[in-house]
């Protein structure tokens, strides 16, 4: 028996190659990733947003024209460009040519494709309209990637500020002021600088002469930071705490309000069953807090409960989000009252962020200002003092 390692789109290329060079294949285990002196990086596998909803737009569109799903599968995967969605849909296209349902063929890649994407073409598949569930799916992911593209265009701008202001402030602080602080020892009256002067040169000393200790103690945290993260709980224990947080605590509840109604509200219109409507959307929300609390609600429900009720006694989401879901259930209409309710969070968001960096636009650019204003002037005030005496 021997063992190798070797690089593939995906285990079925894989498999096919080795067996045509006539080797038995025993098993084969997906790699981690590269590995760099020993720590292994983690391996990134993830199909373009832009590429999966235009093959879902196409696909809704042959089967709309009448053409079957096999046929449909073979014409949309010979244009794909993308390596490594076209490996996956060249297996999707032979197992379903095979009999394998679509679901279930796209279920069994679940690292790329989320829960919410598998449920919608099971609930397609059932009910006989896999085209109309395309759409919705399709609507659903354009509706979440607009409104995060939204809060990305909010929140660049300051941290493009932010980023711009530890750069000019570190620029002095290890270039400038050491520079300084030689020009005023060979003036021999390091004892007569101004206060703010002495603070400074020394704060800049002890990080320049410190600089490789500081960056050891900077790897190490982060280090110790990552493996924190990647035990068991540790995730779902920071976005609690990002939960309990007083101004991004409340946004990201929003979010996580919005993306759990949407998700839901897609997953009834598709014709899933409300419990694993709930079940599904707890395992595609990013917020691990906020999943676990809804795969309690889902278990609830699952023992005859009511939605709003078991949305109630977690306390997770806001109230507004709770009334407006039992409002739905009581008059038969949850899905639509579910799409409000993102609706709403989701404008609620884009307000709250647009307002948000229009104040700390301002608030930084003077804070900046400050900032160097005040390294500038401790720098030249012995120059100052120095002219006054010569004169």
């Amino acid at each position: 028996m021997q063992e190798s390692t070797f690089s593939a789109e995906s285990e079925e290329r894989l498999r096919h190659e080795l067996e045509e060079k006539g080797l038995f294949v025993l098993s084969i285990h997906r790699g981690a990733g590269a590995s760099f002196g020993g720590f292994q990086l983690p391996q990134r596998r993830k199909i373009p947003t832009t590429d999966f909803i235009l093959f879902n737009q196409e696909l809704a569109t042959l089967l709309k024209a009448g053409l079957p799903l096999v046929q449909s599968l073979d014409i949309l995967r010979k244009r794909v460009k993308v390596p490594l969605f076209k490996s996956v849909l060249d297996d999707v296209y032979e197992k379903v040519r095979g009999g394998t349902a679509l679901s279930e063929a796209f279920e069994s890649h679940g690292d790329l494709f989320n829960g919410v994407y598998t449920a919608s073409l099971l609930a397609g598949e059932k009910s006989g309209s896999l085209e109309g569930v395309l759409r919705r799916y399709v609507q659903h992911t354009k509706t979440i990637a607009a409104v995060r593209a939204r809060t990305i265009s909010a929140l660049i701008y300051p941290i493009i500020l932010m980023l711009l202001a530890v750069v000019l402030v570190g620029g002095i602080v290890f270039k400038v002021v050491p520079q300084f602080a030689d020009f005023f020892d060979q003036m021999g009256h390091g004892a007569q600088l101004p206060l703010a002067t002495r603070i400074l040169v020394g704060v800049s000393t002890t990080l320049v002469g410190q600089l490789w200790l500081i960056v050891t103690v900077a790897v190490v945290i982060v280090a110790a930071a990552a493996a924190w993260l990647r035990q068991k709980g540790s995730r779902r224990q920071l976005d609690a705490l990002i939960l309990r947080t007083p101004f991004a605590g409340t946004l990201a509840r929003k979010f996580a309000t919005a993306q759990v109604a949407r998700t839901v509200a897609t997953l009834l219109t598709g014709g899933i069953p409300l419990v694993n409507a709930v079940e599904t959307a707890s395992k595609a929300i990013g917020n691990q807090a906020v999943s676990a609390d809804l795969a309690e609600v889902a278990r609830q429900v699952r023992e005859g409960s009511g939605f709003g009720i078991a949305l109630a006694k977690r306390h997770t989401f806001p109230d507004v989000a709770v009334e407006m879901v039992e409002v739905g259930e009581s008059t038969g209409a949850l899905a639509e009252m579910l799409n409000s309710v993102a609706d709403f969070y989701d404008e609620e968001n884009e307000t709250t962020l647009t307002r948000f960096a229009g104040l700390v636009e301002p608030v930084l650019l003077i804070v900046m200002g400050a900032v160097i204003a005040g390294l500038v002037l401790a720098l030249y005030l012995p120059l100052f003092q120095l002219s006054s005496l010569v004169g």
